[in-house]
């Protein structure tokens, strides 16, 4: 059974399976333990699914540990990140971003224009670099013209870079797929069933950035209140703390730093797909005491996946709340929103402006 960051914790039994009920769950995010489920322990995935019900009705986070994740990639990732980040601005900016989302954000790039739960109006204090799915560079994905399904961009100078977070996506993308039967089940469905939509080139992005040690102004942040895009969102936290929660009390709690684990969280594609009972809970980062680095990685489904509220999730008096829409269609909503500004108020010519 997972264990929570509050000693109240209580277990009930409803038809026959176990239920969590923590009388803080709202307040703190819980901590799912892995273990025993990936060793295939008589109960463990039932147990599982029972907690990782409750977390995503009320809170939308969860920490996983026991994972089977070395820690060790964790931190090469974070060093890879320091030295790219490290590099001069007039190198980096070699590799920015344009229309399809891969390679280099600068600072002062991003407003959350597509936030419910604050106006943002300031543009966030943080350097990204956006890096997606690594084919091979004859794949058929890049023959076809589609959007965000372009090659990654990588600098000259660090080849080690490419390595360690090719190694760090396919780890996440192995460890996603193994969380995919206990959402199924919490969601009442059949183990198997988000397997089709994921088998065939899921769509992944590593947003991985730097915070650094600014002066906010009035309604600025590292990065603004916000929702993720997509399915799920994996995050080892780094020591450095910064990223809080918005809990459905409307308090904000700092997520804290578990050493090891990973903080887990449901993206606003899913929570179109379970018709809202998953949440896709509000998050920021505010400025952090010392530089801060972020390995987020977006694991989502194949370009094609249409989410249309589950009939798990609908009914009398609970009527589907959402149009069906594919991945790629709510990406570029996404997107345009909240990264291309200039494209979405310039038509052609922010393309143009962005390609530059």
């Amino acid at each position: 059974m997972g264990t929570s960051m509050s000693a109240e914790t209580t277990l009930v039994e409803e038809s026959g399976v176990s239920d969590i009920r923590r009388n803080d769950a709202l307040e703190e995010i819980p901590i799912l333990d892995l273990g025993p489920y990936l060793a295939g322990e008589a109960g463990a995935a039932e147990k599982l699914v029972a907690e990782l019900r409750y977390a995503q009705e009320n809170i939308g986070f969860y920490f996983i540990i026991n994972h089977g994740v070395t820690p060790s990639l964790f931190d090469r990732c974070f060093d890879e990140l320091k030295q790219f980040f490290a590099l001069p601005f007039e190198e980096k900016i070699k590799l920015k971003f344009d229309t399809d989302m891969i390679g280099y954000i600068p600072p002062k790039s991003t407003i959350y224009e597509t936030s419910t739960i604050n106006e943002n109006t300031k543009k966030d204090q943080n350097e990204t670099i956006l890096i997606g799915v690594e084919f091979d560079a004859d794949h058929p994905r890049y023959q076809e013209g589609r959007r965000f399904r372009v090659p990654n961009k990588w600098p000259q100078s660090l080849p080690s870079l490419r390595e360690t977070m090719v190694e760090y996506q396919q780890t996440m993308m192995a460890l996603g797929w193994q969380l995919l039967p206990l959402y199924a089940q919490a969601l009442d469905k059949p183990a198997d069933y988000f397997n089709p939509y994921f088998e065939n080139e899921p769509h992944c992005i590593g947003r991985n950035s730097h915070y650094p040690v600014v002066d906010l102004e009035e309604n600025q942040f590292g990065i603004a209140p916000h929702s993720d895009h997509g399915f799920i969102t994996l995050l080892p936290l780094s020591e450095v703390p910064g990223l809080e929660v918005l809990t459905q009390s409307g308090k904000w709690i700092p997520a804290p730093h578990i050493p090891g684990a990973i903080l887990v969280n449901t993206g606003e594609f899913l929570n179109r797909w379970t018709n809202g009972r998953f949440i896709a809970t509000p998050h920021r980062v505010v400025s952090p005491a010392a530089d801060r680095y972020a390995i987020t990685f977006f694991y989502s489904p194949c370009d094609e996946a249409v989410a249309e509220p589950l009939d798990t999730c609908v009914g009398p008096g609970n009527p589907a709340q959402y149009e069906p829409m594919s991945f790629i269609e709510y990406l570029a909503f996404y997107t345009d929103g909240n990264f291309l500004h200039e494209k979405r108020k310039r038509g052609a010519a922010g393309d143009a402006a962005l390609a530059k």
